[in-house]
């Protein structure tokens, strides 16, 4: 009997190979390409006035140099604004190369064609631009001042701005017993995937026909964008991702600059050019995230129930906005999390600086949310002397499904469709020692030890559409092939979804074998992002594996002489309930699925013409089939899911240092029936890693004339495992009535809400306020002496009036 995959603890099947060296990343492919170099821009803000290339030209080996000039068509207009929104007021993108101005360090201006890389880097150094320089606009303080202007269809440099309200909250709040106001600052980071950008481009001069491949999360979505860039068929444009080393949400942008220049010199050229971002590069012009100033003013009951709740941030969105204000949006759409909060309102700016553009990094934009949610839900505690999770219980949303009021990043109403939140803070507690905690910090005390404990709570909007789909093959040989447009950094995609196929075929789950991000089988796929993977592709590998075996169940009935509701599939044979000798392989199942003339194998001869007796009253193939066993379907939600947990942590800091150390974290996640708990442990387990680095470690540090200070791994800080400690889990699976499978997103949960439960603890420690992160040790030391003189209000003050530099350099000593 085939044991049913879903839910086990499979070992993923793409590991052996990857860590063998046996992947096949962009790099690794294109032998004797050419090779592209970037020249990029210095300066943050300038005009240009001249670019001289003759320096480069006679280089031997050099190819051919482009400037924007050069650019054909539409592929020298302005790049697209990939997510329309109403709140866009003024929409800018950038060019593939830049034209007559730049607008942040990084952004390309040349490039350059040789017979390899180095000879293109040397040639890239001698070419000469002249800038007539502008002033520079850093920082979410200075873009909101307006005094410069990034953009002349921006003077008051807002990218965006929206408004959404449930209820009255001004009203609310002034009627509410306790009324609260805080000041919250989030500061820039990026994502650091140990790949970088990269993308190969090959001309067929036969058909005038573009290949690509691309480590990107949307092959579909370049796909289309390089067609009506080079202004191609879009059947003319194939694109593939290969082995993609992480994404973290960065190589969701699409054309990136660079993906567009290399396509335009390659159907120039004729030859196939390649380009591979070095670390540098990736720093400096790879998308950044997170950084957010934000108000918050709440009013709430003698239990902390809150009441109303008004919030305005402004967010910085760089030097451009290709990607819409998906980050924004979603920070606005998490606010309320896990609680029901009867009147609500947010308003946000996002803001143009020039600085490298933001698009979402794991949890994109709803960390922001988290942080200014999670640490009002502590302020209302310590105001009113009530324990932190007392107060998150006495405001948990209890009945589900519960409409949230707003528009989410789908286009639909959000609504939280299942969970359990008194279960899960149960489960939390328990799991981290929550009422025991009081006498642990007392022995510690006592050997001089300071330490705190954290709490955070969040919600997931996940699995958002428009759609995805799957198709599904299974040969003659019984190999089952199956194909979806998502493509895969890293989330195990070959195995989850063999186990959901092997499941619904009733075949052994080495008989699976699973194809992402090619465009010349899937055409169709919006792409890998916001935790929408097994959701999306799951869900439509379920429906299609279904047609599959409906169609077998039809074909084997026939050869069988029984009816298709008296067969099952069980081990790969097709056969009667309860009656083993009368039983067939799939894989003759396949045979017969396809009528044919000719025998190219011994398997073949038993779909041939005279195999078996022809009918009479009925053509081969019956009108509205198909040959083969071979299906497609899509599924496409109502709206998106919504997954949810609980972390909390312990951590211990230095008295005299103030080093900070996480000595436990610890989760309760539900998103909702695990395919594959191992997998789902595993997204938790680094997404935690990746929020240690984004609370205490991950910045961008720019200076007031917008160069990034710490643009390589010596100056940029992201945790090793030694700082990260055994992450403990908990699950609870409450099934989602949205999709046939009830899954929910786990791709992002492990992140989202860390840095607030991060802060969580090291207030609890420190005893007074943290309101920024990331918060490394330097910055706990100045919170410290600033607090024993009583001068954390009078610097936040201060930092809120000061602009670029010298506010970035306040706000490292301000709570």
């Amino acid at each position: 009997m085939t044991t049913r995959m879903f839910g086990q603890k499979v070992a993923r099947r793409e590991d052996p190979r990857l860590v063998t060296g046996n992947g096949r990343y962009l790099d690794d492919l294109g032998a004797g390409a050419l090779a592209a170099a970037f020249v990029r821009s210095p300066h943050a803000h300038a005009d240009i006035v001249d670019i001289d290339v003759s320096g480069a030209i006679d280089v031997e080996g050099v190819i051919a140099v482009w400037t924007h000039e050069d650019l054909p068509g539409q592929a020298a207009e302005r790049l697209p604004m990939l997510l329309p929104h109403p709140s866009i007021v003024a929409p800018m993108t950038g060019f593939a190369l830049a034209k007559d101005h730049v607008n942040f360090v990084g952004e390309p201006i040349a490039m350059v064609i040789a017979e390899d890389r180095y000879v293109a880097e040397d040639a890239a150094g001698r070419i000469e631009v002249d800038y007539e320089f502008l002033p520079p606009v850093v920082g979410v303080r200075q873009a909101r001042a307006a005094e410069r202007t990034v953009h002349e269809c921006a003077p008051d440099n807002v990218a965006a701005h929206y408004v959404q309200e449930v209820g009255d909250a001004p009203a609310s709040i002034d009627a509410a017993a306790h009324v609260l106001e805080l000041e919250l600052d989030f500061e820039r980071s990026a994502c650091m995937p140990m790949e970088g950008k990269g993308v190969l481009a090959q001309w067929n001069t036969d058909d005038e026909s573009l290949l690509v491949h691309s480590s990107t999360q949307t092959s579909t979505g370049l796909r289309a964008a390089l067609a009506a860039k080079l202004e191609v068929p879009l059947t003319k444009v194939e694109v593939i991702a290969p082995d993609v080393g992480g994404a973290f949400g960065v190589k969701i942008n699409h054309p990136w600059p660079e993906e567009l220049a290399v396509a335009c010199a390659a159907r120039a050229l004729r030859v196939p050019v390649k380009w591979t971002e070095d670390r540098r590069e990736h720093f400096i012009s790879s998308a950044h995230e997170r950084a957010q100033v934000q108000h918050v003013r709440v009013g709430f009951d003698d239990d902390g129930r809150i009441l109303g709740l008004d919030v305005k941030f402004w967010h910085d969105n760089g030097a451009y906005l290709p990607y819409g204000v998906i980050v924004p949006l979603n920070t606005s759409t998490h606010v309320m999390g896990p609680y029901a909060v009867p009147a609500y309102r947010c308003e946000y700016w996002s803001l143009y600086t020039n600085t490298v553009i933001v698009t979402p990094y794991r949890g994109a934009g709803r960390a922001h949310a988290v942080f200014m949610m999670e640490r009002t839900m502590d302020a209302i505690a310590d105001r009113l002397g009530l324990d932190r999770a007392e107060v998150r219980l006495n405001n948990f949303v209890r009945e589900f499904p519960h409409p949230m009021g707003v528009v989410m990043q789908d286009g639909a109403e959000g609504c939280i469709d299942s969970g359990d939140f008194v279960t899960s803070m149960a489960k939390l507690k328990a799991l981290v020692g929550w009422d025991e905690f009081r006498e642990y910090r007392e022995r510690a005390r006592a050997e001089g030890r300071r330490v705190g404990l954290g709490i955070g709570c969040y919600i997931e909007s996940t699995g958002a559409g428009p759609y995805e789909g799957g198709h599904i093959e299974v040969e003659t040989s019984g190999r089952v092939n199956v194909w979806t447009g998502l493509t895969t950094q890293g989330q195990a995609h070959a195995t989850v979804f063999a186990q959901i196929v092997a499941d619904e075929l009733g075949v052994p789950m080495e008989d699976v074998h699973v194809i992402t991000g090619d465009t010349r089988k899937m055409p169709y796929s919006v792409g890998t992002w916001g935790s929408r993977g097994g959701v999306m592709a799951g869900n439509a590998l379920h429906l299609t594996a279904k047609k599959v075996k409906a169609k077998a169940l039809r074909i084997a009935a026939e050869a069988l002489e029984a009816s298709p509701e008296d067969l099952e599939i069980v081990d790969g044979m097709v056969g009667v309930k309860g009656d083993p000798s009368s039983a067939m392989p799939l894989a003759a199942v396949s045979v017969l699925s396809n009528p044919l003339r000719y025998a190219f194998d011994e398997s073949a001869k038993a779909a041939t013409q005279f195999a078996r007796p022809a009918k009479m009253d009925a053509p081969p193939v019956a009108p509205g089939d198909e040959p083969g066993l071979d299906e497609q379907d899509f599924f496409s939600p109502m709206r998106s899911t919504v997954a949810n947990g609980m972390h909390a942590a312990i951590v211990e800091i230095d008295p005299e240092t103030a080093d900070i150390s996480v000595l436990r974290y610890c989760v309760v996640h539900d998103c909702g029936p695990m395919i594959n708990p191992m997998v789902v442990e595993g997204q938790v387990h680094g997404g935690v890693a990746q929020g240690i680095g984004g609370a205490l470690y991950e910045r961008m540090a720019y200076d007031s004339d917008g160069q990034l200070l710490n643009a390589s791994f010596m100056d940029f800080l992201m945790p090793f495992a030694s700082e990260v400690p055994t992450v403990e889990t908990d699950h609870l699976e409450s099934p989602s009535p949205l999709n046939p499978l009830g899954i929910k997103g786990a791709g992002e949960a492990g992140t989202i809400p860390t840095a607030a439960v991060i802060a969580s603890a090291i207030e609890d420690a420190e005893g007074f306020e943290i309101r920024q992160m990331p918060l490394d040790p330097s910055t706990l030391w100045e919170l410290r002496r600033h607090s024993a003189n009583g001068e954390i209000d009078r610097l936040r003050r201060s930092a809120q009036q000061t602009d670029g530099h010298a506010a970035n350099e306040t706000t490292r000593t301000s709570a």
